[in-house]
């Protein structure tokens, strides 16, 4: 993680007559530190911590307070971990990436060539951070540390993961050399994004269990519609953008994400930049749009433009947002949801009979490319894009479907905003809407002379079974209302979200809310469809358990998304 404390360097700081040097760095000795307190797992801004290694290249401090809560065998157990992080580092991590990216500012600010790493007890879900505060003077930034160092969490120390949380805060510390220094702010999403892929880049990924992106994987999953430019530091956050880098370091080099660390540009301008540089045709729009493709289906057959090459990533695919169309008769299914800039949205129509025909239509100030894809019953795909008028609609048909054609999943993609995107920021939601119908097929029925069949007229036996037909409906409608009671509403096994209409599964959402009590869900409507006032009851539930829905992914607040932590929560709390 990155703290930016100015966005670009100050010129008064370049005509500053001297260095800081700090006081010799002696092994025992303590010094106090000024610490994230967003990050510190008991919020304080400063801290005394020990220097209990010296390697070439890094000093390494520890947290005094948790140090001192070791004993002696886990001291000297840490100190063996230090150890090899320091040879790990300096054989590996350092080398690497700066060969790759460039240097970090050496000696900086307190004219010395080692790094400081400051070990503290972090938020759980926090790996560690950087500030570049620390790289300015305290006559610029009172709480400046002066020297290049970065921070990681005490909690992970023994973890298989903290090679990889060290170059990943290495790499911000390079980032600040090659684009602060130089005056260029670099969007935090980007930023993250180089910090993000070198736990691949140097092979701590290779081994997918209890990997980095094994995590990423679950996290991206879980929320695969987050936005990749929003920044906002969530488990989601990096999800989307740790498996959207794969796909473009796959498919394009990791060059892309050196040369446009070293451009004047930033951002979504600087990757594009980067692509022409490299003489690719693509530019990142056209790459979102086929990483959204991917994610879906990741299948080399298809096209080599819709897999992961990486072998750890060869059985990821998300799971669309099903849409249901009855296989008799006409229907039509409605919905407005909104999307933020650079978020990916996957909507599968199944079912019905006949032609379906879907209508798109966005808002005026909104910019959307929306990928699709027809799938054949046997598997084969058509993909192709749904084109606008200058009111904004897109409409398209899909003949046989029910038949031939098994299922249309289209996929919304704002972008509308290319840049500007700093952390924190929130970032504005665009409307859209689809309405898909089906004609259902009409088979012949051949109706002979008018003559009596026993007692009946042909009109009156079609009558009849008109009428039988209608309590076979009215019979099976309650053969499913039984089994929804006594089978489904013992677990939620799917995704619920805002939109679905008509839905079961919904009903058990809304039976299990209403069982919450009014603080939850003071309405208590059981009607199957998920709009406004069953978000809000969600958002209350996840806020009510938030300890263990929110707090693991670094979320204060709810989302309304019923996504798997909220439904394990659910599906507890029935067994009961």
């Amino acid at each position: 993680m990155v703290k930016k404390i100015f966005p670009i360097l100050i010129l008064v700081f370049v005509f500053l007559p001297f260095f800081n040097v700090h006081a010799e760095n002696t092994l025992g000795q303590s010094v106090n530190f000024y610490v994230e307190s967003s990050y510190d797992l008991t919020k304080r801004s400063n801290l005394s911590a020990t220097l209990v290694k010296i390697s070439p290249q890094l000093y390494f401090y520890i947290d005094d307070i948790w140090w001192s809560g070791l004993s002696e065998q886990s001291k000297t157990e840490t100190k063996d971990v230090f150890d090899s992080l320091a040879e790990e580092f300096e054989n590996k991590i350092y080398p690497s990436l700066t060969q790759t990216f460039g240097a970090e500012w050496n000696p900086g600010i307190d004219n010395d060539r080692r790094i400081t790493i400051l070990f503290h007890s972090m938020l759980p879900q926090a790996g560690g951070y950087f500030s570049n505060g620390n790289e300015y003077p305290k006559i610029q930034f009172p709480q400046s540390n002066e020297r290049e160092m970065f921070y990681l969490n005490s909690s992970f120390i023994d973890s298989p993961l903290i090679k990889g949380f060290l170059a990943h805060e290495f790499i911000h510390l390079i980032t600040f050399n090659q684009k602060d220094k130089k005056g260029v702010e670099e969007e935090v999403w980007l930023n993250e994004a180089r910090a993000e892929y070198v736990s691949t880049f140097l092979g701590y990924d290779s081994q997918y269990e209890e990997s980095n992106l094994q995590r990423r994987v679950l996290d991206f999953t879980d929320r695969p519609f987050d936005s990749l430019t929003e920044w906002k530091g969530t488990a989601y956050d990096y999800g989307v953008l740790n498996l959207f880098f794969q796909y473009l370091v796959d498919h394009y080099g990791s060059k892309i994400l050196v040369d446009s660390l070293h451009l004047k540009t930033s951002g979504i301008k600087s990757i594009n930049d980067a692509l022409i540089m490299n003489s690719f045709k693509e530019n990142f729009s056209q790459i979102f749009n086929d990483w959204a493709i991917t994610v879906l289906i990741n299948d080399c057959n298809v096209s080599q433009k819709y897999c992961y090459f990486n072998p750890n990533l060869k059985n990821l695919r998300i799971t669309p947002m099903i849409n249901y169309l009855p296989f008799i008769g006409e229907s039509t299914l409605s919905v407005t949801n909104t999307t933020k800039d650079w978020a990916g949205n996957w909507h599968k129509f199944i079912g019905g009979n006949g032609t379906l025909r879907l209508e798109f239509s966005v808002g005026n100030l909104a910019n959307f490319k929306v990928p699709y894809l027809i799938q054949d019953s046997g598997g084969n795909y058509t993909i192709g894009f749904l084109v606008f008028n200058k009111d904004g609609i897109a409409t398209t048909s899909v003949s046989d479907f029910g038949g031939e054609n098994t299922s249309l999943t289209i996929i919304p993609i704002a972008q509308t905003k290319i840049s500007g995107f700093f952390s924190n920021e929130v970032e504005p939601s665009y409307a859209f809407f689809w309405s898909a119908s089906t004609a259902g097929k009409t088979i012949p029925i051949p109706v002979p002379d008018e003559k009596p069949i026993g007692d009946l007229t042909v009109e009156a036996l079609l009558e009849k079974i008109a009428q039988l037909t209608k309590m076979v409906a009215d019979l099976q409608n309650q053969l499913n209302a039984l089994n929804t009671s006594k089978d489904s509403c013992l677990s939620l096994n799917a995704d619920l979200f805002y939109g679905l209409s008509d839905n079961n599964s919904v009903k058990c959402l809304q039976e299990f809310l209403k069982s919450q009590g009014s603080a939850i869900y003071p309405e208590g409507f059981i009607t199957g469809n998920f709009f406004s006032l069953t978000e809000l009851a969600v958002i209350r539930f996840q806020e009510k358990y938030a300890s263990e829905i929110l707090s693991p992914l670094g979320m204060t607040e709810g989302t309304g998304y019923v996504g798997i932590r909220t439904r394990n929560k659910i599906n507890q709390l029935l067994t009961k």
